[in-house]
């Protein structure tokens, strides 16, 4: 399984680099939409829709987010709807998870799926418009998401005592979360200190705006978004008794595992961004 996990992330990693720093839109642009289509078609299936229809669904997801990059929309986003979607995500997110996943398959089939290609539409604009600001900034935004996912594992095997959510995702804790956090506010500083401008990541862009006690309670509230993603894609999959939400990537299940904590953090970091002169 290790093995499985090393080589899929280098294939990623080979994909993804070149797309990232090539010096043309195009690459990033149709590796992102393969991905976000595939988590298109992983929503269907955990919605409970066959085969051909979830494949439709992630040909969807594709062709929409696929006609906002051709139309030019990506660099003319008005920053109302990142808001609008940060709102939704906490408190759509936060009655979802009160309410468990016991009452995630109470919403009707359609209401859910519309739920889905939403965010994963919101997701990817952010994601395009994340690159078009600059590659730095949106490579902080990933290490947002990367840091508080290492620093709540090794801290919640540590120290970890009080359950998260137990009927969702029983392995997280509280004390995994604030070391999420702690690892995240460390990264912001050294980031800040370590970059020649200052300015061009999301720790610079929340500094700017907010000054350092700010820079802690941004950072803070991205990280608790990450992991809101990460127990909203594990609640839909309890509700149907699915492990992974799919197996296209061995050894890391499927793309919705992968983003599923991108999903929030993307759409309110480009939020915060549009505060910035």
């Amino acid at each position: 399984m290790l093995l499985q996990r090393v080589i899929t992330a280098l294939v990623l990693l080979a994909l993804l680099l070149p797309a990232l720093l090539a010096p043309v839109a195009w690459p990033f642009a149709a590796l992102t939409l393969l991905l976000i289509g595939s988590g298109g078609w992983e929503w269907g299936r955990l919605n409970g829709l066959g085969s051909a229809a979830a494949l439709a669904l992630g040909a969807m997801v594709a062709a929409l987010c696929g006609l906002a990059w051709v139309q030019g929309l990506v660099q003319h986003v008005p920053p109302a709807l990142w808001w609008l979607a940060t709102a939704c995500w906490v408190l759509g997110g936060s009655l979802a998870l009160a309410n468990g996943p016991k009452a995630w398959p109470l919403l009707s089939q359609g209401i859910r799926l519309v739920i889905g290609v939403v965010v994963l539409c919101a997701a990817w604009l952010a994601l395009a418009a994340g690159k078009a600001r600059g590659l730095e900034f949106l490579l902080s935004v990933f290490c947002v998401v990367w840091m508080a996912d290492i620093a709540a594992y090794f801290g919640g095997r540590r120290f970890g005592r009080r359950k998260l959510a137990p009927a969702i995702s029983p392995g997280k804790s509280w004390e995994g979360v604030w070391s999420g956090m702690a690892g995240v506010v460390a990264l912001a500083v050294a980031w800040i200190a370590l970059s020649p401008t200052g300015i061009d990541s999301i720790f610079g862009v929340i500094r700017q705006l907010l000054g350092w006690p700010g820079l802690a309670l941004g950072v803070a509230f991205l990280c608790a978004l990450s992991v809101m993603g990460d127990l909203i894609e594990s609640m839909a999959k309890r509700a149907v008794g699915a492990k992974d939400s799919s197996r296209l990537l061995p050894g890391h299940g499927g793309v919705l595992d992968r983003v599923d904590a991108l999903l929030p953090t993307l759409p309110a970091a480009m939020a915060l961004a549009s505060l910035a002169p």
